[in-house]
């Protein structure tokens, strides 16, 4: 895989970032887990449970030698979506999420959580017909 940076952008590959000072590419000849620094969310952006769910699930990614505390609020925090959320589309999109996880296929957990980013916003903004989440 060949990926190309600009001048001070950032990549995190198995847990190390790199910042390269001018424009690069890189060729990836093994398998390795990396985000690019445009896929990467701050905590602060994470205001919504599904945006919560990428972070955590990017903590795992970030940091692959140490993600039992991430594993941990992972399992807490999708049980407690799936509790509350009734939206066919967005259980369905959670099960395929977990299934990713228990797989460590991080990278394709957080593209699957982004998809989900619209059909979520649509939920809180009530623009769906179906009652999405159970009454608390």
């Amino acid at each position: 895989m060949k990926i190309s940076l600009r001048a001070g952008e950032r990549i995190y590959i198995n847990g190390a970032v790199l910042r390269v000072d001018r424009k690069v590419s890189l060729e990836l000849v093994n398998d390795v887990m990396f985000l690019l620094e445009g896929q990467v969310m701050q905590a602060s952006d994470a205001t919504t449970a599904m945006r919560q769910l990428y972070f955590i699930v990017q903590l795992m990614l970030m940091n692959p030698t140490d993600i039992a505390a991430a594993a941990s609020l992972y399992a807490q925090h999708h049980a407690a979506l799936l509790a509350v959320c009734e939206n066919r589309e967005m259980l369905d999109g959670l099960a395929a999420i977990d299934e990713m996880v228990g797989g460590t296929r991080y990278f394709e957990a957080l593209k699957r959580i982004r998809a989900l980013f619209p059909l979520e916003q649509a939920i809180l903004a009530g623009a769906t017909t179906e009652s999405p989440f159970k009454a608390a």
